[in-house]
């Protein structure tokens, strides 16, 4: 049956996430041996790891750019186009400055950093400016589409990807016979994704013991109140805010959502990648959630580009956490700077782990804060960027999914039915006909 076997996944993937956890753990507190810690963290781990998830970043480029074209095509009205655009653009910013506003309201009134001692950690940090918002702008027009796919551009395989659906669109019988072809390579694509989804409960396994053999959790005591604070923020944002727009934007229940997130939630936390995480999240929200293609190829990559609340949260509270430990006040202003300053730093930002650090240094800039303060929670980073990643891919599904509703996009027998959203079904996606040139 389909939805046993989509059921069993999910919880092999959450078994190795446990397992992986409860075993890296094991590993760092015993010490393992140079041998061991050769052969096996450094060596068949990495291995593992390193080349799941190069399979999943190898599907991203053509899944977004076939599913956008077909996507494009799909839509019988292109001005639906454009609508669709500012509608999410809109709210991938709106939660972001909620998540942001969030954070420092918590961080105020817990107060990390208080008491600190700077001189707890030897680590050193350069940072790497952030580009201007008009150089994102300017860069979105890609002047060689090949090298963008090359280099993953995700914003310029975007534009790129809408202006060949549109002349697609418009090329009339000519046109039809390329639909066609996407629609036939749409299906190919979609069963070399159900293959990396069957290899995902190993490679789960194999990212999240390696990274807690690595890292452990005897970091997180001298950083234990900026590390809970962050955890609070975003477990608000994951349980508060995005259930809330939910029910308010689109009547959706925030139970059946939070539950059809689990595949996209493991693969966010054991990659720490929006990007790497598309396919499944692509997946995820169409075949579980009911959202059309023609709405999901859209806003799934937009989503992994520019929503970052997960990485505005963590510059609002390191904000707070390096303030208070320098014992520099901010003000009101400075408050309102971090908000503005942390939404707009989320757009054009690469999805790849890690980048939060480098946007973190245009918020501490603007503010007046020392750079070199990044230092101070680099050590604890890595765990935080895997659960932050987390809250960006859940705000990606519910934009999209509140974006699919308002445009009468989304089946909602899909979203309620618990059984909806085999491995099969994914790779049996109906070839959409061409509209009416």
């Amino acid at each position: 049956m389909a939805a046993p076997e989509s059921h069993r996944l999910t919880r092999q993937i959450l078994i190795a996430m446990v397992a992986g956890i409860v075993l890296g753990v094991g590993l760092n507190r015993l010490g393992a041996a140079p041998w061991l810690q050769m052969v096996v963290v450094d060596g068949l781990l990495q291995v593992v790891g390193s080349v799941f998830v190069a399979a999943l970043k190898m599907m991203v480029v053509p899944l977004v750019f076939v599913s956008l074209v077909v996507g494009v095509t799909a839509l019988s009205d292109l001005k639906a186009l454009g609508r669709i655009g500012v509608k999410a653009l809109a709210l991938y910013l709106a939660t972001t400055a909620i998540a942001v506003t969030i954070a420092l309201a918590l961080a105020g009134m817990i107060g990390p950093g208080q008491g600190f001692d700077a001189g707890q950690t030897a680590a050193s940090f350069s940072g790497k400016a952030a580009p201007p918002l008009t150089q994102v702008l300017i860069d979105m027009v890609p002047s060689n589409p090949v090298a963008a796919m090359a280099e993953g551009n995700m914003l310029q395989i975007i534009v790129f990807a809408l202006l060949f659906g549109v002349a697609v669109t418009m090329s009339g019988a000519r046109g039809k016979h390329v639909l066609n072809f996407f629609g036939d390579l749409d299906v190919i694509i979609m069963h070399m994704v159900e293959w990396i989804m069957r290899l995902a409960p190993y490679g789960v396994f194999a990212l999240i013991t390696r990274t807690f053999a690595t890292q452990g959790l005897d970091l997180l005591l001298p950083l234990a109140a900026y590390f809970l604070t962050l955890t609070a923020a975003l477990a608000v944002q994951l349980l508060g805010t995005y259930p809330l727009l939910l029910r308010l934007l689109g009547s959706l229940n925030p139970l059946s959502f939070l539950k059809k997130m689990r595949d996209p939630a493991a693969f966010a936390f054991s990659t720490a990648s929006s990007g790497a995480t598309i396919p499944v999240t692509l997946r995820t929200v169409e075949f579980k959630m009911g959202v059309k293609n023609s709405i999901a190829a859209f806003t799934v990559p937009m989503g992994a580009t520019i929503n970052m609340d997960g990485t505005a949260m963590m510059q609002g509270v390191a904000t707070v956490f390096i303030a208070n430990v320098y014992g520099i006040d901010l003000s009101l202003t400075d408050y309102l700077l971090v908000v503005l300053t942390a939404t707009l730093a989320s757009v054009g930002t690469a999805a790849v782990p890690g980048v939060g650090l480098v946007t973190l240094t245009m918020v501490l800039g603007q503010v007046g804060l020392p750079v070199e303060g990044i230092a101070l929670i680099i050590g604890v980073d890595r765990l935080l960027d895997m659960m932050r990643t987390t809250v960006n891919v859940t705000g990606d599904c519910a934009v999209t999914c509140i974006v699919a509703h308002s445009e009468n996009a989304l089946d909602q027998a899909v979203f309620d039915d618990p059984a909806a959203g085999s491995v099969e079904a994914a790779t049996q996606r109906p070839i959409l006909s061409h509209p009416a040139a």
